[in-house]
């Protein structure tokens, strides 16, 4: 029997995806000046007709050194970079980052958190979680970046989209914009695609001469005119490009702008939170979701770390051949280093059990905090670039790469 599952994408300009960056840009200046920054950055963006109020807030802790070598982070600067690096320089757009209304509420990490997590940090790696919780990890051998392929599709679309509109191939197209794929999967594998959706803000007209005011017929024969140019040119130069030509029939249903045109976008058509488009950011529902997001947090925050963690370790079950594809969870108590559980369900797929897969999971990965950072390189300034098109796929991450020492240890 068949059934069909959709996952959906948004692009960088997405309000929500220009709060991640946001985020994520100030989380990176911060360990760019001190790796062991604590700092759990949060924002929001509102835009209307003539202006646009944003708001940073959270919790952020820098080494005493830097505070008083005046190395502290340009907040607002970085947070109005990000957004014009995003598209945002034109109010008409949705937001202007020049002239965004700017507040800071930013204080620094509980004192009471903080000695749970900095307590027995070092060489021992006996740093405890940042906070309790579950986190999970997916793979599967359906694509060649170990994702569901409806997340990847939908990911490879949004992506293409911002690059028409960056490389000036489809000028009009504006920096907000939506995607969404239906995959046939049929005895567990996938099948065909049945449904494209796209929906792209632009501008007025695409660059048309507007017809004169109260010519009511005349708008609306523009409109049609406009909006079938927008069908046109997005199959073209976005969907053609993306969809293999193995998974399409002639019965593939592709839905562009289906409410109509799309001109007002952007933080002033929608108001945008960080950490509002988790699943966008994980396996597009495909695998389960702990519920903690990721944008903004340091990687002593285990909502984080552990689920980049709990995804390279499901990787390697997958490409060491002991299972076709599974998911990795494992929780934690704030403060305490070991998790207080780990699960794996292969999903009837495996070549061993689910308890040896455990097993496996045990002797073979260290899945304490600190342990995760230090193996998968969490320091670095690296998280900008997570902010949009998923955390996972993608393999210029680190917890994208495998091992090949463990992949012989795991091998059967």
């Amino acid at each position: 029997m068949g059934h069909l599952f959709t996952s959906e994408s948004v692009t960088e300009g997405h309000p929500d995806k220009l709060c991640d960056r946001i985020s994520d840009s100030i989380l990176d200046a911060c360990l760019a000046r001190d790796p062991h920054a604590r700092v759990a950055c949060e924002t929001f963006v509102k835009g209307f007709a003539d202006y646009t109020r944003l708001v940073v807030g959270g919790e952020i802790s820098l080494d005493k050194k830097v505070i008083k070598k005046g190395l502290t982070p340009d907040y607002e600067a970085i947070a109005r970079q990000a957004a014009a690096e995003t598209g945002y320089t034109d109010q008409a757009w949705g937001m202007d980052a020049a002239t965004a209304q700017v507040e800071l509420c930013i204080s620094t990490q509980s004192a009471d958190i903080a000695q749970g997590v900095n307590e027995g940090s070092g060489l021992n790696l006996e740093q405890g979680a940042g906070d309790q919780g579950l986190m999970f990890g997916y793979a599967s051998n359906e694509t060649d970046s170990l994702m569901p392929m409806p997340i990847d599709l939908a990911h490879r679309l949004a992506r293409r989209l911002a690059t028409v509109r960056k490389e000036g191939l489809l000028p009009w197209v504006l920096p907000d914009g939506k995607t969404q794929v239906s995959v046939r999967y049929e005895d567990g594998r996938p099948k065909m695609v049945e449904t494209v959706v796209v929906s792209t803000q632009h501008s007025e007209g695409l660059g048309r001469k507007l017809p004169p005011a109260g010519a009511k017929a005349k708008w609306q024969r523009f409109d049609e005119e406009v909006l079938a140019q927008v069908r046109e040119e997005i199959i073209r130069d976005v969907i053609d490009p993306v969809i293999p030509a193995n998974l399409r029939d002639r019965k593939m249903k592709i839905l562009v702008n289906p409410t109509g045109k799309f001109v007002i976008g952007g933080p002033y058509g929608d108001a945008g939170l960080t950490g509002r488009k988790i699943i966008v950011d994980t396996y597009g529902g495909m695998g389960r979701h702990g519920g903690g997001a990721f944008s903004g947090k340091d990687p002593s925050k285990v909502d984080r770390s552990a689920a980049y963690a709990c995804r390279w370790v499901a990787k390697h079950l997958v490409k060491a051949g002991l299972v076709e594809r599974c998911e990795i969870q494992v929780a934690y108590a704030i403060g305490m280093a070991q998790p207080v559980s780990i699960d794996v369900n292969s999903f009837g797929t495996g070549a061993v059990s689910d308890d040896q897969l455990v097993k496996l999971v045990r002797k073979h990965f260290d899945l304490r905090p600190a342990a995760m950072i230090e193996r998968l390189g969490l320091l670095s300034p690296i998280y900008t670039e997570t902010s949009a098109y998923g955390h996972f796929g993608r393999a210029e991450f680190p917890w994208e790469q495998l091992d090949a020492g463990l992949l012989k240890k795991l091998g059967r």
